[in-house]
């Protein structure tokens, strides 16, 4: 790989860096992460998923003058009114326990008094590219909340969200299954249609 084809993957989460690599790959794209290049990661201070996503893109563009990719995704509940949304990592408190972001969401619906259990995630994708332009790339899939969690696979909330006519969760697929459906596999198949199928 040449240094055109590297893209800095402002990400120190090591299961999303392994998703998008497979995706990106076969289009000639190598991904460093941003803990391989020591990059700290900036705070997340905006309330949408656009603008998390470009700010970590921008920031990483500003340190490395690379070709930058981001996201920011997260479980939105609708009983929740959305929460935990952009601020899915922060339920899992400082030491990013799931078990714990799981549990919260649960006990969360248990007081709201609702039966609905109706969720979406939510994937928002930035490409800050050389010259320091920006797109966004969305991906979302509906499905609903189950509890106990179920299944070995994924990360984050992928063992209490059901996808809409599935009977699994995320975390009971494999990677292959789960990228097919998903809501980052959406939002990089919009990105690989614009930027590589033009």
């Amino acid at each position: 790989m040449t240094e055109r084809n590297t893209w800095v993957l402002a990400s120190h989460n090591a299961g999303k860096i392994k998703e998008l690599e497979a995706i990106l790959s076969p289009h000639g794209i190598a991904l460093k992460g941003a803990a391989e290049i020591g990059l700290d990661e900036p705070d997340e201070t905006e309330p949408t998923f656009e603008g998390n996503a470009a700010l970590k893109a921008r920031a990483a563009w500003t340190a490395t003058g690379l070709t930058c990719l981001s996201d920011d995704s997260g479980l939105a509940v609708d009983a929740l009114g959305g929460d935990p949304g952009v601020l899915s990592a922060r339920w899992a408190g400082p030491e990013r326990d799931f078990n714990t972001a799981m549990a919260r969401v649960h006990d969360a619906l248990g007081a709201s008094g609702s039966a609905n259990r109706a969720a979406r995630f939510v994937c928002v994708v930035a490409l800050c590219r050389e010259d320091g332009a920006i797109s966004h790339y969305r991906g979302e899939v509906a499905g609903e909340i189950v509890w106990p969690p179920r299944g070995e696979a994924g990360f984050g909330y992928d063992a209490i969200f059901q996808p809409e006519g599935e009977d699994r969760t995320f975390a009971e697929m494999t990677a292959a299954e789960k990228r097919a459906m998903s809501h980052r596999g959406r939002a990089l198949t919009a990105l690989v249609a614009a930027e590589f199928e033009r």
